[in-house]
């Protein structure tokens, strides 16, 4: 990556990523190349205390982590798992976790701990938000509902979702479906998905070998770009931006730069500069394969 994305769209500030349930358990996060091309600017929430100091530790110069955790701003039980990427402000079911027999021993709960959330609206340290990344087990639909404010203006949101609920009362995929479509956002893609082998079946003695059950997804919310008059120039540039650099949908990106050249505000050419770079950046791999 280089700044040519940059360079071509000319936004009038940096992306604006919150991450929410910022633990680095998973690898590296979406919008890392951003990171590197000095293209966004994150804040991080991450409640527990290990996670969070691990964060600070690695951050650069575009980051922030703060320990709030976001929810509906009422006090809740913080279930501390086994597992630190199962702690959630839900209790885990175990009648549903013993479908999964492996995942039961990391769900144990070891430790609660009453904390208060808070509204992502609340957050004073926000002003703008154009890319929110949440994973924090079951509790997503809340942190929507409770942020609508911010959530208005952005553009991308990258969230998991869960097909078979782990813990009581966690909402599920309609659930989210829903209330993002009625934030005007559409699913554009997942970014990952999660296969479970159903209890007792074990493939080739590994017990984490997937089979056809649907478990969980990062799933990608766009602002609905068939509506591209509800979108603002710096919305369609920070589209492009998040489309290019977190996904590689440059069909999503290309759009996006059609419509800003009819508003006049990239060069007529910009579609065909857009598509040429790709396909030198593509010999470029090439030649180095």
């Amino acid at each position: 990556m280089n700044n040519y994305m940059l360079e071509l769209l000319q936004p009038l500030r940096l992306t604006e990523v919150v991450d929410i349930g910022a633990n680095p358990i998973d690898g590296e996060p979406p919008y890392q190349d951003m990171l590197q091309d000095s293209a966004c600017r994150v804040t991080g929430f991450e409640p527990q205390a290990e996670a969070l100091k691990q964060l600070q530790e690695s951050k650069g110069s575009y980051e922030r982590y703060l320990p709030y955790a976001i929810g509906d701003g009422k006090e809740h039980t913080l279930h501390i798992c086994r597992a630190s990427g199962m702690t959630s402000l839900l209790e885990p079911d175990e009648s549903t976790l013993k479908l999964f027999e492996v995942l039961l021993p990391l769900a144990e709960v070891i430790e609660k701990v009453s904390l208060k959330t808070k509204r992502l609206d609340d957050v004073d340290e926000i002003t703008t938000l154009d890319f929110l990344k949440i994973d924090i087990q079951g509790s997503e639909l809340s942190v929507f509902q409770h942020g609508k404010r911010l959530l208005e203006k952005a553009v991308c949101i990258q969230t998991e979702v869960s097909f078979v609920p782990l813990y009581k009362n966690q909402p599920t995929l309609g659930d989210i479906d829903i209330e993002l479509r009625q934030q005007g956002f559409i699913p554009h893609t997942a970014a990952a998905i999660k296969n479970w082998p159903i209890a007792p079946c074990i493939v080739n003695n590994n017990p984490y070998q997937p089979l056809n059950q649907l478990l969980e997804a990062d799933l990608v919310y766009v602002r609905d770009f068939s509506k591209p008059e509800k979108m603002d120039d710096e919305q369609l540039k920070h589209l492009a931006l998040i489309a290019h650099y977190c996904y590689g949908s440059i069909d999503l990106t290309m759009r996006c730069i059609m419509l800003l050249s009819e508003r006049q505000v990239l060069a007529s050419s910009a579609v065909n500069d857009y598509t040429n770079w790709l396909i030198k950046e593509a010999q470029a791999a090439a030649e180095q394969a």
